[in-house]
């Protein structure tokens, strides 16, 4: 069975859903999410962090088991915002609204490191392919590239990032990597209006690009041909990365097609890749309000569209997981 599992930091709980009947199969209403802070853990739990107000001067990250509606929760001394783990689920690392960076052993609890990261709220989270990078993403329009195996070791002195990016001039919404880990590419979005492409492996900017609006989702496929951003004004962007669009596109430089037609702001991307090559793009809208009309009104305020599409497939955000 294929699963579709998001939750949001505006209405509590979480959803799972059966992809091919789209039957509600799972719900857990404790919960507030925060953005990019649901992951599935090695395939065996559900792990979330919670939304709370700014001036709360503590946070917590909620665990479900898959056969268990009640969760355990743990506390931390700090708001804890994204979330990840590595591939098994051995390991869970997480980005504090003081700019840390926590790494946790998750058969323990244990805290094995925690690092200053960024100078205000780390914002997204994510791992390369072989997981030994983290790039982590900010309030303070920084991505950074860290080695985990230096900042495990404390073999760096001083700053122990591999690459700072700053050229982002507001807050970073999100990051993706592509493959190849320290030989890859980063995509990263922001406030700003820009997704901007980094090397990996030489540190430096090799591409700016400018929308109409704020991105707040990026995806890439797997060609690394094109990547898709999901805006604000309700268009998911297509956008190249190894080659130029006409100067007269309607988009702008490098833009070299939209997905149109929403009336509200697409919030996260995600896609399936079956054995048979049918590669489905989901999307997450915001909307004002959504009457569930299976029982009695629940104030759902998202629900998702489906594209068939030849690009390539996604690797989920936070808060939209395929299982």
């Amino acid at each position: 069975m294929e699963l579709v599992i998001a939750s949001s930091p505006l209405d509590s709980g979480i959803c799972c859903w059966d992809l091919e009947s789209g039957a509600e199969q799972l719900r857990y209403k404790s919960c507030n999410s925060s953005v990019h802070g649901l992951i599935c853990v090695g395939g065996r739990f559900l792990a979330s962090s919670q939304v709370r107000d700014k001036a709360a001067s503590s946070g917590s990250i909620l665990y479900w088991s898959w056969n268990k509606a009640q969760p355990e929760v743990k506390s931390f001394p700090e708001l804890i915002n994204p979330i990840t783990s590595n591939s098994c689920g051995a390991f869970l690392i997480g980005g504090g609204s003081n700019g840390d960076i926590y790494y946790w052993e998750v058969a323990s609890g244990r805290l094995l490191k925690k690092w200053h990261a960024h100078y205000r709220a780390v914002t997204c989270l994510v791992l390369s392919d072989d997981e030994s990078l983290l790039v982590s993403g900010s309030e303070d329009g920084c991505v950074r590239v860290w080695n985990l195996v230096d900042v495990m070791s404390g073999n760096r002195e001083g700053n122990s990032y591999l690459h700072n990016f700053s050229e982002h001039t507001l807050r970073v919404t999100d990051v993706k990597l592509g493959y190849g880990g320290g030989c890859g590419i980063i995509i990263s979005s922001s406030e700003d209006r820009t997704c901007k492409v980094w090397s990996t492996s030489k540190g430096i900017l090799l591409r700016t690009i400018s929308f109409p609006s704020i991105i707040d989702a990026v995806a890439l496929d797997p060609g690394e041909h094109v990547f898709y951003a999901g805006s604000r004004d309700g268009k998911i962007y297509i956008a190249a990365l190894n080659a130029e669009s006409s100067s007269s596109s309607s988009y702008g430089l490098h833009i070299i097609g939209a997905l149109s037609g929403h009336r509200f702001a697409s919030l996260l991307l995600d896609m399936s890749f079956t054995i048979t090559f049918n590669l489905l793009l989901f999307v997450m809208f915001k909307v004002p309000s959504f009457i569930c009309t299976q029982k009695a009104a629940c104030n759902q305020v998202f629900f998702f569209k489906l594209y068939s599409t030849f690009t390539g497939c996604f690797h989920g955000t936070a808060n939209l997981l395929l299982a």
